[in-house]
């Protein structure tokens, strides 16, 4: 039997592992998950029994389950070595992780589904307010990244020279939500130049919104 992943188009988590699976050419099956539609298939009780945290993605390989993207790409890297997603020196591997962390622990869980649920529907904050929320927030985290990755040698067509990491399969999904929101993403030209070196690779362009099984009218942001 295939892996399993069940993912929704427009997840940035499951853009993530969707990433890694193709540049690892893993063949998986997509259980395509509704977040929004008859009030969100991840809260439905048969998902809730799988994924207890009743978020997406979740990727099922023979008896194995593993939520958190980050701990699903790091276990494909582990489970199919090439190509690897993160550097041999353990001081590389680490400013990595911590580029992929900027996104994944800082950026993305302030603005994803949930969090812009409760601050409409019980906080009772205005459409205006809630962009002006998730403006502030990515930009702030991308602006960050921007000098992070800026100042730093090790970083050339991706964020670590040349060999696409952890780091590239975080930021790619972020930037497709801020080009989606009409952000001026030209305040972040190193990130959006990694950003369009990726997008000439397969493995990033057949993950993509438009190319999924569940995708709604979807286009490409940029």
């Amino acid at each position: 039997m295939k892996p399993r992943l069940y993912s929704f188009w427009r997840s940035s988590a499951a853009f993530r592992v969707r990433i890694a699976l193709h540049l690892k050419g893993v063949d998986y099956e997509t259980i395509a998950t509704h977040l929004t539609k008859k009030g969100g298939d991840q809260l439905q009780p048969e998902y809730g029994e799988k994924n207890p945290n009743r978020l997406i993605p979740l990727y099922e390989e023979g008896d194995v389950r593993i939520h958190q993207s980050l701990a699903i790409v790091e276990y494909l890297d582990e489970a199919y070595p090439k190509p690897p997603l993160l550097p041999s020196n353990p001081v590389d591997r680490a400013w990595v992780r911590a580029l992929a962390l900027d996104i994944a622990a800082d950026i993305h869980p302030i603005n994803n589904l949930r969090v812009s649920r409760y601050l409409v529907r019980q906080l009772e904050v205005s459409e205006e307010a809630r962009s002006t929320w998730y403006r502030h927030w990515v930009a702030t985290g991308l602006a960050g990244l921007e000098a992070q990755i800026s100042r730093d040698s090790r970083s050339g067509r991706f964020c670590y020279g040349d060999q696409v990491t952890l780091a590239d399969i975080c930021l790619v999904p972020q930037l497709f939500n801020a080009l989606d929101a009409k952000m001026d993403v030209a305040l972040y030209p190193r990130l959006m130049a990694i950003f369009q070196e990726c997008m000439t690779l397969p493995a990033f362009i057949d993950a993509s919104w438009e190319k999924q099984i569940d995708a709604e009218g979807a286009n490409p942001p940029f």
